[in-house]
């Protein structure tokens, strides 16, 4: 049977057909026309810069840290170029311990690396490159360079690195670097200085490379590359040079530095020596030291350890945190004061029976018999309690704190580095605000005036504010800003800025007052009863002193100081203050020895060997090793009598003074008890 075709419909279906996928084909094209006009005229900008920048590589440029140097030229902190293997931890494609198992049979790696390189690892983010290991050898880069297609995520870069060539000599004073941190990278963001440390990695931890981080950073530069599609650099299109960090020329000079540091040996203690007119700090010891290129690549954990846990607690920087009572070297501020107020002249004697009575307390001498009869000069020359016991107790304690604030005691000094303590000039308001929970030590008692006056009690300074507070009196009570950066050099016009142009202050002081006090002070070294005398005989100049020994904590009731009976860490301390020549000071040293006993004896012949040089180029002879089988030698005890540098037990430099005490103070103690005085 013959099927009957409807031409007509099916033309019409094919029609329709046909028009809807010419309207797709239309809708779709359309929408192509659509995307492109977004992609090329609307978004053109945007995408425009994309494309330049994935172009384009903008590249930092680091800038070349500043060198520090000390007053005469001598290079402390320095840079060196070196190769350091770095791993990118989120570029890697295998598992960490493995990558690093490989490279260890291409480049040595040692077990410390891995350790330190951990640490980084969760110090960092996980974008940043972290170093393996730093200074590479040319064989070691050679056989890396031929492997590199096996590790990506990993990469050999040049590296500025900064060394400090004396090591331990001055380490508090320069301080260390060390890689950013995570707190320190958030730090940044947001502000200014986040561009300027892109693509650094280090910054300054401690000392002058923390306090002038800025200046001795310099700012980054930056360059402008063109790469390949797969990253490869092509040509470079424009270069913004890095502007090197500034120079920083110190005031010490390192030699002096040297001489006081051997000249500690090893003991521990602080010494600061400043130049009177400038305020130049000349020497800056803190002992012991620690070697600041340790810290440099990242301190590995054992040395963190030693450093940390050493009973001799080398990272305290002593001059500036570490404070003590100043003993007997209170004594010509004292003797100032009561010049100035009128309450003394240079005649009036007392004679001293080896004690002063308050309110049924005995404040002993050092001598039991006492002195006899002694004035002003004596009073300092041979350094008599008793004198000053008096002064005190008429005095008040009132005007010897108005006083003393005059010399910076119990205040920040502005020194160029930063955590310095303010220490203690103790008055009324102190004490109040002191123990304002136990309202019965509230009370200032006659007996704290009376030991305050003898620079006990709750007198606690630093070595940097007595060494200040000397320097001031040897400048006729012209006060220089004490200072460790002499001068800042522009790294590349060598233009130079002095750092302390001029004076911060003039105490108010009668000339003839002042040259009496130093008059007396020359008596300590001159006078053959002068506590210093036998440690500056013959010495070719003429300087002047005043010895201190102080006590770390109390004696108890009617007991006799015996250093044999006293733990180590609570023997006194041996203090010594100087300025030379007399008539026109140079220099002025404040020093501290730790739980060594009297200031003449151990403090005192350091001094000389710091004058001894400065003044007259005179160096210790070198130290000989005894024979063998003799006292001091190796495996040989020492003999009997020879005073050994005691250890000090964690905790602070020293215990703080009122802690070390009662709450209600060193000199209240029930009546009828004793209070030892200054031992010189």
């Amino acid at each position: 049977m013959t099927e009957i075709h409807d031409n007509e419909r099916e033309l019409h279906k094919f029609r329709m057909r046909l028009t809807a996928a010419v309207i797709f084909v239309f809708v779709c094209f359309g929408l192509l026309v659509a995307r492109f006009v977004w992609l090329q005229v609307v978004k053109h900008s945007d995408y425009a810069a994309l494309a330049e920048d994935n172009r384009i590589a903008i590249v930092p440029i680091v800038p070349n840290r500043g060198l520090i140097v000390d007053r005469n030229g001598v290079v402390l902190a320095r840079n060196y170029s070196a190769y350091t293997l770095e791993i990118t931890p989120s570029k890697l494609r295998a598992n960490m311990d493995s990558v690093i198992d490989e490279l260890a049979k291409l480049v040595e790696i040692d077990p410390k690396d891995r350790k330190r390189f951990k640490r980084l690892m969760e110090e960092s983010r996980n974008f940043e490159s972290i170093p393996l290991r730093t200074r590479l050898t040319d064989d070691e880069v050679a056989r890396f360079t031929a492997q590199r297609f096996r590790f990506p995520g990993v990469e050999v870069q040049a590296r500025l690195f900064r060394q400090y060539p004396l090591g331990d000599v001055a380490s508090h004073v320069i301080g260390y670097i060390g890689r950013i941190n995570q707190a320190e990278a958030k730090a940044f963001d947001g502000t200014e200085d986040e561009a300027n440390y892109n693509g650094t990695d280090h910054i300054g931890k401690e000392g002058l490379e923390k306090s002038y981080e800025k200046l001795l950073h310099g700012q980054t530069g930056y360059e402008e590359v063109e790469k390949s599609a797969g990253g490869r650099a092509i040509r470079t299109l424009s270069r913004t040079p890095a502007t090197p960090g500034a120079n920083l020329i110190l005031s010490i000079d390192i030699e002096l530095q040297k001489v006081v540091e051997e000249a500690f040996g090893d003991y521990r203690g602080a010494l600061v020596a400043i130049e009177p007119e400038t305020g130049d700090i000349l020497a800056y010891v803190s002992k012991p030291g620690y070697d600041p290129n340790l810290f440099v690549d990242g301190i590995d954990s054992q040395s963190w350890t030693e450093l940390n846990t050493s009973p001799d607690r080398p990272m305290v920087n002593r001059p500036l945190s570490g404070t003590y009572p100043p003993g007997s070297t209170f004594k010509p501020f004292m003797a100032l004061a009561a010049l100035e107020y009128g309450m003394r002249d240079k005649s009036w004697s007392i004679r001293d029976p080896g004690f002063f009575m308050l309110g049924g307390h005995r404040f002993r001498d050092d001598k039991p018999e006492g002195h006899g009869y002694v004035d002003m000069f004596a009073s300092i020359a041979a350094s008599c309690d008793t004198y000053y016991y008096m002064l005190g107790n008429e005095m008040g304690i009132d005007r010897i704190h108005d006083f003393m604030q005059q010399f910076g005691f119990g205040q920040q000094t502005g020194i160029d580095l930063e955590h310095e303590k303010a220490g203690v000039l103790p008055s009324k308001q102190w004490k109040a605000e002191r123990f304002k929970k136990n309202r019965a030590a509230q009370r200032w008692q006659g007996g704290d005036t009376v030991s305050v006056s003898i620079g006990q009690g709750y007198n606690s300074y630093t070595p940097l504010q007595i060494a200040h507070a000397v320097a001031t009196l040897a400048n006729d009570g012209v006060d220089m800003k004490p200072h460790l950066v002499k001068i800042i050099e522009d790294a590349s016009t060598k233009a130079r800025k002095l750092t302390v142009p001029k004076e911060t202050k003039r105490i108010p002081l009668k000339q003839e007052n002042i040259d009496f006090i130093k008059s007396a002070m020359v008596g300590v070294t001159q006078d053959p009863r002068g506590t210093a005398y036998r440690a500056f005989a013959n010495a070719g100049y003429i300087s002047a002193g005043k010895t201190g020994t102080a006590q770390v904590v109390t004696i108890a009731q009617n007991q006799k100081y015996n250093a044999k009976t006293i733990a180590a860490h609570l023997r006194d301390n041996a203090l010594y203050t100087a300025f030379a020549p007399a008539d026109k000071p140079k220099i002025a040293i404040a020093i501290v020895v730790e739980n060594v006993g009297f200031g003449a004896e151990f403090a005192a012949p350091i001094v000389r060997k710091a004058l001894d040089y400065y003044l007259l180029g005179k160096r210790p002879p070198p130290k000989v090793p005894p024979p063998p089988g003799t006292p001091g030698a190796p495996g040989v005890p020492p003999a009997p009598g020879t005073p050994l540098p005691p250890a000090l037990p964690s905790g602070d430099t020293n215990i703080p003074v009122e802690e070390a005490r009662s709450d209600a103070g060193i000199v209240n103690h029930p009546p009828g008890g004793e209070t030892p005085g200054n031992k010189e």
